[in-house]
């Protein structure tokens, strides 16, 4: 089989034709996975900032209506809650909070890929943590660590950094206490011109990998689809263009067994073509030989 020439072309165009398309598969898979993160984080810089500015509405609103005073919107004399560990706290201000935020934190968690959105006060007092954070004291540590992470102080530098931060859509990464890793994005939030602390967006890096992966998947299945479909397709051409010459060379051997008297067609200019034409002038002077040599 592979002796044959067509087999030969199409096996080379074949392998060129893999080289190429697997540079332009890994080039797209790279462009479109940073492509897709940067939506993701693009979209949660967005809702960082959407967050603050709500946070800072709610607190300003309480204030107008009496709720408490600014002094007390900016409490920072913490009352411990007996039996935590970590350490939980109230303020003058957490009760009205876990009412009026709440339902609007947990609207951010719609996106799969947050996995918190909150507010902090710039020592990074967290009054109402979101509903899948607020589960049932059970007892146990580490499910309670994971399952009630409400009114705890995340003092810890990124958590910091991040309630202290003036900056737009300040993005980090965060080493979270649960284990997991993943990226965080705040936004200021201010409280009649002062700065209050700020909105933290957890922004999951295993589902922004997730995402990524199955986009890669998609576009290299669709790679592989193509080149299949190429294989195949150029077997068939490159086989069809070559077919041909199996036809001169079949007249060829004739014409070395003295087979002379059937005219080759000659049609096109190609290569082929003048194979054709070569074959018939070669025809017509054997044919002729082949008359004088009988008259003799």
């Amino acid at each position: 089989m592979f002796d044959k020439i067509s087999v030969k072309v199409a096996v080379l165009v074949n392998l060129v034709l893999l080289v190429v398309i697997a540079a332009g598969a890994y080039y797209v898979v790279k462009q479109q996975g940073e492509s897709l993160e940067d939506q993701l984080l693009q979209r949660g810089r967005i809702e960082s900032m959407i967050g603050a500015k709500l946070i800072g509405k709610v607190l300003e609103e309480a204030i107008d209506n009496g709720v408490f005073t600014v002094t007390a919107a900016f409490d920072t004399d913490y009352v411990l809650i007996p039996g935590f560990e970590p350490a939980k706290y109230h303020t003058k201000y957490d009760f009205y909070l876990d009412k009026a935020i709440l339902a609007m934190q947990d609207e951010f968690l719609k996106d799969e890929s947050v996995v918190f959105a909150v507010a902090v006060d710039r020592n990074g007092y967290l009054p109402t943590h979101n509903t899948r954070y607020q589960q049932p004291i059970s007892g146990d540590q580490q499910r309670d660590l994971v399952g009630n992470r409400t009114k705890r102080i995340f003092n810890d530098p990124i958590g910091l950094k991040a309630a202290q931060n003036t900056e737009p859509a300040f993005q980090q990464v965060y080493h979270r206490d649960t284990g997991e890793t993943m990226w965080d994005i705040s936004s200021p939030i201010y409280v009649k011109g002062k700065h209050w602390g700020g909105f933290r967006i957890g922004f999951s890096l295993q589902k922004i990998e997730a995402a990524k992966t199955e986009l890669k998947n998609t576009l290299m299945a669709i790679m592989i689809g193509i080149l299949l479909v190429s294989l195949v397709m150029v077997f068939v051409v490159v086989n069809g263009a070559l077919r041909p010459l199996t036809h001169f060379t079949r007249i060829a051997g004739e014409l070395a067994d003295g087979k002379v008297e059937q005219k080759i067609e000659v049609r096109g200019r190609d290569e082929i073509a003048q194979l054709a034409d070569v074959l018939e002038r070669l025809r017509v002077s054997l044919k002729a030989a082949m008359d004088r040599l009988s008259r003799k």
